[in-house]
């Protein structure tokens, strides 16, 4: 891990097993941390994504969790998810050139169809540092997820190993938030639809296991709500499972 680079002033805690990053992010607010802590474990026993579900986290690919400051108000922090999901995007472009990433709401990563990388906000605490996790399949893959995943091919100099993706996502992820604060969202939503499904794709969205929805992706609202187009009119959708059509 020497020589390991980070953005200025961020600062890295590095563990072999652990239950979840999430909940150790969650703790060192408690003790009062702020922006800037990278919480980094080889793998997690308890791992979990959206709603719930269990994230697997096998040894060799990359588990982390930092936190970052929030917004002034509870709506806009929720852009973070959006702002994450852009910088990834471009720290595993820059890892993986050429390769055909794609950005699924409302905060997945996709290599070729697949998932490769998974985002997941929390704010534990209201006015205080967001818990941003994330997983990046950089050497294995799970297969008995419902859906499609993959890991990043390896390159003819060797696979992209977690010190490198490290340094990829948090100095992408300190830059992003730099466009957002000076920008605002609406240039994080152009820059995230650029490289997410076309408008136009064919999608389901899934309210609850109960409820699908089809329709087609019509663009992110100026909340970062999913516009979904269907044959009742246009939905705004502010939670839900995507599925590609």
């Amino acid at each position: 891990m020497s020589g390991l680079t980070l953005p200025p002033g961020w600062r890295l805690q590095d563990f072999e097993s652990v239950a979840s990053t999430m909940e150790l992010a969650t703790q060192a607010l408690v003790e009062g941390a702020g922006e800037g802590l990278v919480i980094r474990a080889r793998e997690q026993v308890s791992g979990r994504g959206r709603q719930g579900r269990v994230w697997r986290s096998p040894v060799g690919n990359l588990y982390m969790s930092i936190l970052i400051d929030p917004a002034p108000t509870l709506a806009e922090t929720a852009q973070l998810s959006f702002v994450a999901g852009l910088a990834v995007w471009r720290a595993v472009s820059d890892l993986a050139p050429g390769a055909a990433l794609q950005l699924k709401w409302p905060n997945d990563l996709l290599l070729d169809g697949a998932k490769l990388a998974g985002l997941l906000l929390e704010v534990p605490y209201a006015g205080r540092p967001a818990v941003l996790g994330l997983g990046i399949n950089l050497r294995t893959a799970p297969t008995d997820t419902p859906y499609s995943a993959t890991c990043l091919p390896p390159r003819a100099t060797g696979p992209v190993d977690r010190d490198e993706a490290t340094e990829a996502v948090t100095l992408r992820l300190a830059e992003t938030l730099g466009q957002w604060r000076r920008e605002g969202f609406d240039s994080i939503r152009r820059d995230w639809q650029s490289v997410a499904h076309p408008i136009g794709t064919p999608l389901t969205v899934r309210l609850t296991p109960e409820t699908p929805i089809q329709g087609s992706f019509d663009g992110l609202g100026p909340d970062g709500h999913l516009r979904l187009k269907t044959a009742e009119g246009v939905r705004q959708i502010p939670a839900g499972d995507v599925i590609l059509a």
